[in-house]
């Protein structure tokens, strides 16, 4: 009689176990959808977790901005995956496309936004200053270029051409310092580098002096394949006692005055840049100079130019005699033959 009870009790309480069984395989299945929803948004949005905030909050959050729906699914979700409560503070970036899962894996992995600065070659700081300033979610202060040089024991005062000249990455809320000191690290390794394969015959006494020969190639050059010859012809001046007689290191120190001309009486200004006036170098370089330039500064090509002329292309006509120059100043500048 008992078994017979035990057995009925039994049978009837199958069905139950079975509703119970499915509907938590449905359940189960809905968490899994419900993360791989795709977060309602048509483009980039910032997302700060905050100290201290949870997994749940963090969900309720994008409820509220309407990026998601049932929210309340994550406190069931993360009994199931209960590594997704170990979140990381800091700035993301929601991107569409997201899901729910690609989020949190984000913020559990702590994969925060990256932003990006490029300083770039051929300008001066003070050009690179006006970029760093305008860059998204990056601290800049005072005097920052300086500071890096204190830092590194260079009292100096002088960063121009100091920093090289690259694309950098940072995360929100990044010092423009962290940066800097990236660049100026590379720039002494690149200055390095070039030094210590220089040309034998080279008519240069000290890296900085390369530094500045390579921040005047920079400027002069509009095409990569004529760096070499470019410095060639600033290196057969040096030997012969000529002056460079390059305009961009006049237009660098006539600063702000410069407003897209060159005059005669630019020319004969006594500027400590003015190489139309000075002998040798300018005291400083005039631009942030690339590897490439640094390298053709170390390493003239082996010809004997004395003179470059403009063609109003980016491209240069070499002279080894002033006869020669003269000839193509009168076609390419003055425009008679």
């Amino acid at each position: 009689m008992i078994k017979t009870i035990i057995t009925r009790i039994l049978a009837s309480l199958i069905p139950l176990f079975a509703v119970v069984c499915l509907s938590g395989y449905w359940f189960v299945n809905e968490l899994i959808v419900f993360q791989k929803q795709a977060l309602q948004l048509d483009q980039v949005q910032p997302l700060t977790v905050e100290p201290g905030i949870s997994i749940i909050k963090l969900a309720q959050q994008l409820e509220q901005q309407t990026l998601i729906t049932d929210s309340w699914k994550v406190k069931y979700l993360v009994k199931l995956e209960p590594k997704l409560a170990q979140i990381k503070t800091g700035y993301y970036q929601l991107i569409p496309g997201d899901t729910l899962e690609s989020v949190f894996k984000r913020v559990r992995l702590g994969q925060e936004a990256v932003f990006s600065v490029t300083l770039i070659e051929g300008k001066s700081i003070k050009e690179w200053q006006q970029a760093l300033a305008k860059s998204e979610r990056l601290i800049v202060g005072h005097d920052d270029f300086n500071q890096v040089l204190l830092a590194n024991g260079d009292t100096s005062g002088l960063p121009e051409g100091k920093f090289y000249p690259e694309t950098f990455h940072y995360h929100a809320d990044d010092n423009v310092q962290t940066v800097l000191q990236r660049s100026f690290d590379m720039m002494q390794m690149s200055l390095k580098q070039a030094w210590a394969g220089r040309d034998k015959d080279l008519a240069l006494k000290s890296p900085y002096e390369l530094l500045i020969i390579a921040s005047i190639i920079e400027k002069e050059t509009g095409k990569p394949e004529e760096r070499d010859w470019v410095s060639a012809v600033f290196n057969n001046r040096l030997k012969k006692g000529m002056r460079l007689q390059t305009d961009p290191t006049v237009i660098y120190g006539m600063g702000e005055r410069y407003k897209g001309n060159i005059t005669r009486k630019d020319l004969r200004e006594a500027t400590a840049f003015n190489t139309y006036k000075i002998d040798g170098l300018p005291p400083t370089p005039i631009a942030a100079p690339s590897r490439a330039s640094l390298f053709a500064a170390a390493n003239p090509a082996k010809v004997n130019y004395l003179y470059f002329v403009s063609r109003n292309d980016g491209s240069h006509v070499f002279s080894a005699t002033l006869k020669a120059h003269n000839k193509a100043v009168n076609e390419f500048q003055r425009k008679r033959k």
